[in-house]
């Protein structure tokens, strides 16, 4: 399984953040409270390819109950980082009842988060999800997330994680291939292609849907009878967002170079081009599919 670096990740965070469909967004936590009025003890939630932990940041202070969050990723480096952003990123960070410092420094050992008087416990698993996967999702749990994901596992695994998955699911920012530059160029199309096809290349999965993810785990989980809703979340990036931009454009060059379908002088052209941009939209779509337990 494939890794990002923590600089590309924090880069993100702020346009993945606003860029989350916000009815589907409110479904999630209307399904969550429903499930809290149910049950004792905190709110379960499992986070697949979690990174830095992302997607914890942005969705837990939404979520108005005591929280366990089980964050899984292949990188224990990534895994490491998570721990001490979070630290940070928390009101407050204890260890049973006694407030710590130091702990926040440690290796990947779980901690208990403070936030806006909510304690969320968060556990941290080094795991393989390309071969982890049916243990992966036999915990109990109350939700399985995941951010920017789906578009890097294969067809094969899609219809395995389809097959075993007996938890709601909700995922976020998805691509689908669609991207629009300004101020537009005759390149652009014959860039597009080229890294569609860069996409579909192995991310430690095997092939990779990319763009095609969504609508057939979307397809895959109807079949199976969950109740399945999708919602788009585009990247709107624009004059506060030149870091990512540029971080964007030379990233879409280099990948587009390795196909050879253009020549490096074309990709580099573009890429320099691209880096300059007034904006972009970078299409992603997000799903939210409610299991209902016979």
């Amino acid at each position: 399984m494939n890794s990002f670096s923590t600089d590309w990740l924090s880069l993100r965070e702020g346009a993945d953040h606003r860029s989350r469909n916000s009815f589907l967004q409110e479904q999630v936590l209307k399904y969550l409270e429903q499930i809290a009025s149910l049950k004792n003890g905190p709110l379960h939630i499992i986070d697949l390819g979690s990174g830095t932990g992302s997607n914890l940041r942005a969705l837990a202070p939404l979520i108005h109950h005591n929280q366990k969050w089980t964050l899984i990723d292949y990188d224990p480096l990534l895994l490491q980082a998570a721990r001490k952003t979070l630290c940070i990123w928390a009101d407050d960070a204890i260890y049973g009842k006694a407030k710590i410092k130091s702990d926040c420094d440690s290796t990947i050992t779980p901690v208990t988060l403070v936030k806006n008087n909510y304690e969320i416990i968060v556990h941290f698993i080094q795991r393989d999800l390309a071969s982890d996967l049916e243990f992966t999702l036999s915990e109990s749990a109350d939700l399985i997330t995941a951010a920017a994901f789906f578009d890097l596992v294969a067809f094969d695994w899609l219809e395995q994680f389809c097959k075993v998955l007996k938890t709601s699911l909700y995922t976020v920012l998805t691509y689908n291939g669609k991207e629009t530059w300004l101020p537009s160029d005759s390149l652009d199309s014959e860039i597009l292609e080229a890294f569609h096809f860069h996409q579909g290349r192995d991310k430690g999965f095997g092939p990779a849907a990319g763009p095609l993810a969504l609508n057939n785990l979307e397809l895959l989980l109807k079949i199976r009878e969950f109740e399945v809703i999708t919602g788009s979340s585009p990247w709107m990036l624009g004059s506060r967002d030149t870091a990512l931009i540029k971080e964007l454009a030379v990233g879409i060059s280099k990948a587009v170079a390795e196909t050879s379908l253009v020549t490096h002088e074309i990709a580099k052209k573009w890429g320099e081009q691209r880096a300059k941009s007034l904006g972009c939209e970078i299409g992603h779509d997000d799903l939210f599919a409610r299991y209902e337990k016979n």
